[in-house]
């Protein structure tokens, strides 16, 4: 049985870059009234996890853009104890002790959702060790990406820069691959970023058009000359998701009567998704996969949403039908297949729109990439998506698929504070993230892009002084 968790090297790296950062900020604190600093340490700059809302705080003066309840011009949003208190214009009372922001001019948006993403999960590309996402073996529904999440990975700080503050961080590889996990992307510890560890179960279906990769009549040779069995077919695949899923239900079934039953990690996982207490995603890109998956889900009746959905406005009146919505991927990808328009990715959105099914935008669940999510969705309102429906696609929309809109997704009180103040809309490049609250923290908004940004001005700047010399 497999669990996905931190590899101890990572574990090890970890460990050893806390260790580096507290002795290069006891050397700080040691040199720093002697004005002696090292030029390696006046650079470094660590960004540390803002603690726990210990104040009210009041935002006012932004133009507020609820999502889900309007918007309200010079408005006032009161947060406490990381959650929304009070939101309206500015007759809001300001509670005692409350530290007061004003933000007149700016605009405050909920923070940003990526409803598929490896931030996390995976840091290099190159070195196997920083990447824990996918297991080994085809069946692994105990999977919790959340108990491998590196807390100290430079993509969060870059995610979190470009108004993504909430990611469900997804498990890849095999059949079923595991369970994605909605996270903060504030905190010291996977522990402390955890919003809801069982938000997903991920089902990757089986392509009916693939076309197994042979040389000649038979089946490859294998090691040795051995020859490998013949790649099984679609319908076999399919039938395995059928069994797997059956002998999970026999085995919920036989605990709810109460029999005696040897303890299975891997069904016991499953019983959330087959009680409907959580959503099926399932990936699939073809129409012929998306119409299948639907078909298997409603006979399994189990809740699905649909990843990927290159094909989806191909089968966009039975999406509306059966109310099953869809996360879509890749759409500033270039077209897949050479009869393909060279838009057909970035006005999807538009047409499954238009055609009244509900959607969400991810990003393609790379991890070096996630900052990309709301260009993902501004594309998409530059091929005719409504500015307001783009915004709900990285907002509400998978709050609601993935089971967190109690919790994020719009400006509301009882909600947790997680929000962006912005010079405009987050959906365009030109805008800027002034700053972002998550659960009420300030958050620090360094990263390390930034960090290499103001290093090599400081480059150029000193040899325009050596030029001007």
């Amino acid at each position: 049985m497999l669990v996905l968790r931190t590899h101890p090297n990572t574990r090890t790296m970890n460990s050893t870059l806390l260790q580096r950062a507290a002795r290069l900020a006891v050397l700080a604190a040691a040199l720093g009234g002697t004005g002696m600093l090292l030029p390696s340490v006046a650079h470094a700059q660590v960004v540390i996890p803002t603690a726990a809302q210990s104040q009210p705080v009041v935002l006012r003066g932004a133009t507020i853009h609820t999502v889900t309840k309007g918007t309200i011009t010079n408005g006032t949003i009161v947060m406490d104890r990381g959650k929304i208190t009070a939101i309206g214009g500015p007759e809001i009372s300001v509670p005692r002790g409350a530290k007061v922001v004003d933000y007149t001019g700016k605009h405050i948006y909920p923070g940003l959702i990526d409803a598929y993403s490896t931030v996390g999960i995976s840091e290099i590309g190159a070195v196997d060790v920083s990447n824990d996402v996918n297991e080994l073996g085809d069946f692994n529904p105990n999977v919790r990406a959340e108990v491998a999440v590196n807390a100290e990975s430079r993509h969060i700080g870059t995610t979190r820069s470009a108004g993504v503050l909430v990611a469900f961080s997804t498990p890849g590889g095999g059949v079923i691959s595991g369970l994605s996990s909605a996270i903060s992307l504030e905190g010291w510890t996977w522990e402390e970023m955890s919003m809801k560890g069982a938000a997903a179960l991920n089902v990757n279906w089986p392509d009916p058009n693939a076309r197994p990769r042979r040389f000649g009549g038979g089946p490859p040779p294998g090691f040795g000359g051995r020859p490998q069995p013949a790649p099984k077919t679609y319908a076999e695949q399919v039938e395995e998701i059928r069994n797997f899923f059956g002998e999970a239900r026999a085995y919920r079934d036989a605990i709810k009567s109460g029999q005696s039953v040897r303890t299975d990690s891997r069904y016991a996982a499953m019983i959330p998704a087959l009680n409907g207490e959580i959503p099926v995603v399932v990936a699939a890109e073809g129409a012929a996969q998306i119409s299948d998956a639907i078909t298997w889900a409603k006979q399994e009746a189990v809740k699905i949403v649909i990843r990927g959905g290159r094909d989806a406005m191909q089968v966009a009146a039975r999406l509306k039908a059966e109310n099953v919505p869809v996360i879509l991927t890749a759409t500033m990808s270039a077209p897949p297949r050479s009869d393909d328009g060279y838009d057909e990715a970035y006005s999807t959105p538009a047409a499954l729109y238009k055609a009244g099914v509900k959607f969400a935008i991810a990003g393609e669940g790379n991890a070096l990439y996630s900052y990309r999510l709301p260009w993902d969705a501004g594309v998409a309102v530059a091929f005719g998506l409504p500015e307001e429906e783009a915004l709900k696609a990285v907002t509400i929309n998978a709050a609601e698929f993935m089971g967190v809109a109690d919790k994020v997704g719009s400006l509301e009180v009882g909600k947790e504070a997680t929000l962006l103040i912005t010079t405009g809309t987050p959906l365009d490049m030109t805008s800027n993230i002034v700053q972002s609250y998550i659960q009420g923290r300030e958050i620090d908004m360094n990263d390390i892009q930034k960090q290499f940004f103001k290093k090599y001005l400081e480059k150029i700047n000193q040899q325009k002084k050596k030029i001007a010399s």
